[in-house]
């Protein structure tokens, strides 16, 4: 049914039909019985697939990337869809519109997307009050970054500023240095920069009374010598795990037509093109810190063979982005099915 049903939503643009289905689920799930209704088609009944990490308890090991619900409107809607665990953002300390529209591309050919966002959201404070009054006790993840006029010199304050606003609210934090579509962002994932941010977001939370696990969001396109110094850095600063992967810049064996890509422009591509890089990426951290630091997976994953084999390679959980918009909603349900299975 989904299929006759994406045939329909793809005739229109990507970001306009995303707030409209959003929307329509959260009217849905206002109706008097649209909860249940939600649940019942969507919703994920297998035993066995809790995980724990990082001190927490995952009801299941799917969870939704970040990008998807930015400024934290859908968190009980998203919920009763199965996801074990969403992750907001990326969110910034100001308010930001991101970049001019259009700014998000379906390439079908490639089931992938390509995106230059640009970090557009409401700010941390706004998706913090939101937060406050979620009903479901979904386990949250805060995708945090800077915002765009803010200086790399200066990016250290935004994290904090960052941290601190849903620091009551988010069960752990993710800093998100790998976007393609901030400028001089990625530049932030170099040794030394990286590790002065790190130690100071650690500092601050080992301030805290319950300190909240805190992972670093990497990009696929790093070198194994970068990757190195990625598990050097983690192992230093005691981070609890890596997200691995964020959208890769290549364009590289796309069955899209070259002309069409190049007519889009610069984005982060996402989707089945990235799943072997992500999986490569995974499989290099995993087995060079011999397994020490816990991953969630994220890049190509839309059935539950894509998933098992992120954790085969190594992670302990799985996001879905891109997955979701090209298999539907059920595509918690499914693969849950597949890994109980």
């Amino acid at each position: 049914m989904y299929n006759l049903i994406k045939k329909l939503l793809f005739r229109f643009p990507p970001e306009n039909i995303h707030h409209s289905v959003m929307r329509g689920i959260k009217t849905i799930y206002a109706l008097p019985l649209g909860k249940n209704i939600l649940k019942a088609f969507c919703g994920v009944k297998t035993p066995g697939l809790e995980r724990e990490l990082f001190g927490l308890r995952f009801s299941n090991p799917v969870g939704l990337a970040a990008g998807f619900d930015k400024d934290a409107r859908y968190i009980d809607e998203l919920s009763c869809l199965g996801f074990g665990f969403v992750e907001i953002g990326t969110v910034t300390p100001l308010a930001q519109p991101g970049n001019d529209q259009p700014r998000l591309f379906r390439l079908p050919e490639d089931k992938a997307l390509i995106n230059r966002m640009g970090f557009n959201n409401e700010g941390a404070i706004a998706a913090a009050k939101r937060l406050q009054h979620k009903k479901s006790n979904i386990i949250v993840g805060g995708n945090i970054g800077k915002n765009k006029n803010t200086p790399n010199e200066e990016a250290v304050s935004d994290y904090e500023k960052c941290f601190h606003a849903l620091y009551e609210v988010a069960d752990y934090f993710v800093v998100n240095v790998s976007s393609p579509n901030t400028p001089n962002l990625r530049a932030l994932q170099e040794k030394e920069p990286l590790k002065q941010l790190l130690h100071h977001l650690q500092l601050l939370n080992t301030q805290k009374l319950k300190p909240k696990p805190i992972l670093l969001k990497i990009a696929p396109d790093l070198t194994t010598e970068q990757l190195d110094d990625i598990i050097e850095i983690v192992q230093e600063t005691k981070l609890a795990g890596i997200v691995a992967t964020n959208t890769t810049i290549s364009r590289e064996g796309l069955n899209t037509p070259a002309a069409e890509v190049a007519s889009i422009g610069a984005g982060g591509l996402s989707g089945l093109p990235v799943k072997q890089k992500s999986t490569e990426v995974i499989r290099y951290i995993h087995q060079h810190s011999k397994g020490s630091i816990p991953i969630i997976a994220a890049g190509g994953i839309f059935t539950a063979a894509d998933a098992q084999e992120k954790l085969d390679a190594g992670a302990s959980l799985v996001q879905v982005y891109t997955g979701f918009i090209y298999e539907g909603p059920t595509i918690v349900k499914k693969i849950c099915a597949g890994l109980r299975k």
